[in-house]
Parts: structure tokens; sequence; C-alpha cells
């Protein structure tokens, strides 16, 4: 626990480097992802979702998604290293069989190809971080994902199938 602290500060400080710290909870069907991006030793960015009647690993990796593509839009950042206490999900980024997530995975591949492109020395890790280690920065998202309280007064309208099919009526439509 003291090695991944001490590897985030020296990761952190580095004025070309962005962490991406995300969690995933869900109570009573509601869907609560969160990251935090930080850069430099200071939180940059936090993005808040919700959904309901999704799979927590869909979540989970729509949240590394959206951490990694804030990531990338800073010219300045060589170095992404993603924490996450679902590496298990994170692994189906590079995985190039049909998979229920596959959308995510292709618009992440998508984002960091062009990544790469920019510059040979720009890389990412993904680090695991379970609850248990009680690690603080990890323990501040999940807390945040865990106790966030979500009324949401038009349930069918908040999830993802819902917006997708209103994009799609808005297609057909013009």
């Amino acid at each position: 626990m003291k090695n991944l602290e001490e590897t985030t500060i020296r990761a952190s400080s580095d004025p070309f480097s962005s962490i991406v710290i995300s969690d995933t909870s869900i109570k009573n069907q509601v869907t609560t992802s969160i990251s935090h991006i930080h850069s430099f030793n200071k939180p940059i960015i936090k993005t808040l979702h919700r959904a309901i009647n999704i799979t927590t690993a869909k979540a989970e990796l729509f949240t590394i998604r959206c951490g990694i593509n804030q990531a990338v839009t800073d010219p300045c950042i060589k170095h992404i290293v993603v924490i996450t206490d679902s590496l298990h999900i994170a692994r189906k980024i590079f995985n190039t069989s049909i998979h229920l997530y596959q959308i995510h995975s292709t618009a992440i591949s998508s984002e960091l190809r062009e990544f790469f492109s920019k510059n040979s020395i720009n890389c990412i890790e993904f680090w695991d971080c379970s609850s248990k280690q009680q690690w603080a920065l990890h323990q501040m998202v999940d807390k945040e994902t865990k106790n966030l309280v979500s009324i949401l007064s038009f349930p069918y309208k908040s999830s993802w199938d819902f917006c997708k099919k209103s994009k799609c009526n808005s297609i057909l439509s013009q």
C-alpha cells in the first residue's frame, strides 16, 4: 500500500502525467460511476455518470473511457495511469474478440491510437487498487459512489438505451 502511494505521488508530480481514478457502485438499480482525473498533484476534472438497469462492468468500462478521454485531450500529457478496482474489466479494452462491451473498447482503442500516434513516448498504465487497500484517493472515489443519493424523476429516461433510442429517433426524423 505504501508503495502505491509513493508511486502515485511520483507520477502525479510529473507535469506530463495524468492519473485517472475510477469506481462504480449500484444502489437500487441506479449505477453511479465516478472518475477523478489528477495532474501535477491536483485534481483537474471529476466525471459523474448515473444510469439505471446496466451492469457494473459496463458502467466501470464507461467510466474508464470517460477518464481516458479527458486525459488524452490535454496535449501536454504523455503518461496516463488508470487506477481501478476492476482491472479485469479494463482488460476488455484490449480484447479483440466480440464481447458485450465492445462499443466502449473500440472507442477507447481509437482514443489511445490517436494518443500514441501523437508522440512515440506516450504511454498508459493500468493499476489495480482494491477497496480493501484503503488507499486515500481511491477510497474518496469509492465512498462518493456509494454515498451519492440519486432520486430519478423519470427513471426510464435516464437509461443508456433510452438515450440511444432518442438519438436514433432524432436521426430518423432528420
